[in-house]
């Protein structure tokens, strides 16, 4: 289980990314880049971070620690930002907090090297999760003490946003030609011999145990949140043995828009910011679609 903090100051915010995490101080002593379940995109992306981060963990890849973090929104009342203001009062009660990496830079393909080894390790992993968005135009990825880690994994598995048409969505080859890691000639066979005998169901099971119940409770079509958790287990069990020979590795694309598919490349663009609330305001202004 994830350890369990309590935020007790906001520090900034983080204006990079679409969720508007942000920077905050816990009563562990510890600083760590929260992001909030009050979110324009919801509770699923932080279930999907749990789920990536961990799993990419325990095979041994770079991921800041990962905690549960208690929200008390009168953190905030010093604010200015009317933005940050309504997405923490959106926000209270359980959040996601990532350790801080204080001083590290975002990795730029240009500046730094990586290795054909872990290259492909990464490239093999954002297969299996389905990962959309560790492109050359967003790595999502940051150098901190002269090493790669990976943050941001709330793009992925995207299939749970249609658990019906999962188990098609899940089959799917992935195209890793715009991964920003792709020039770095991705050894993907030695990453797949070395890591998908690792991902077993006693792992995913382990790994799912993680999320916390209150983000996977009333999930339409499932009556509880163990029978979600193993909708979550099959799907990466599955790709973990065989996406290996279905990743594509082909010239990138040197000005086009991102892969990831219409709805979910529209939450990933900075300018679509909106809390919980706001997107709800929004639907009734648009009928109820």
């Amino acid at each position: 289980m994830l350890t369990e903090v309590t935020a007790t100051r906001y520090v900034t915010p983080l204006r990079e990314g679409g969720s508007l995490p942000g920077i905050v101080e816990a009563d562990d002593l510890g600083t760590y880049v929260m992001k909030f379940t009050g979110a324009g995109q919801g509770r699923k992306t932080l279930v999907a971070e749990v789920i990536c981060g961990q799993l990419a963990r325990r095979l041994g890849l770079r991921i800041p620690e990962l905690v549960r973090m208690q929200l008390d929104p009168v953190i905030g009342l010093s604010e200015p930002d009317q933005e940050v203001q309504e997405l923490l009062k959106a926000s209270g009660g359980l959040n996601l907090g990532m350790d801080y990496l204080p001083g590290s830079i975002g990795f730029d393909p240009l500046a730094y090297q990586v290795g054909p080894e872990e290259a492909g390790r990464i490239v093999w992993f954002d297969a299996v999760i389905n990962n959309v968005d560790r492109s050359w135009r967003n790595p999502n990825m940051l150098v901190w003490h002269g090493d790669v880690w990976l943050i941001d994994h709330g793009a992925t598995m995207i299939w749970h946003h249609n658990w019906p048409g999962a188990r098609a969505s899940a089959a799917k080859p992935y195209n890793a030609s715009d991964h920003v890691l792709a020039s770095f000639g991705p050894d993907i066979a030695s990453a797949a011999a070395e890591l998908a005998p690792l991902v077993t169901e006693e792992l995913l099971t382990e790994v799912t145990a993680d999320v916390p119940d209150e983000w996977l409770v009333d999930e339409p079509g499932f009556d509880s949140t163990d029978a979600l958790r193993r909708a979550y287990v099959e799907p990466l069990l599955a790709r973990a043995g065989t996406i290996h020979e279905r990743i594509t590795l082909d010239a990138p694309t040197t000005n086009g828009p991102s892969r990831a598919p219409g709805w979910l490349a529209d939450r990933l663009t900075p300018g679509a910011r909106t809390t919980r609330r706001t997107a709800n305001e929004q639907s009734v202004k648009d009928g109820g679609q």
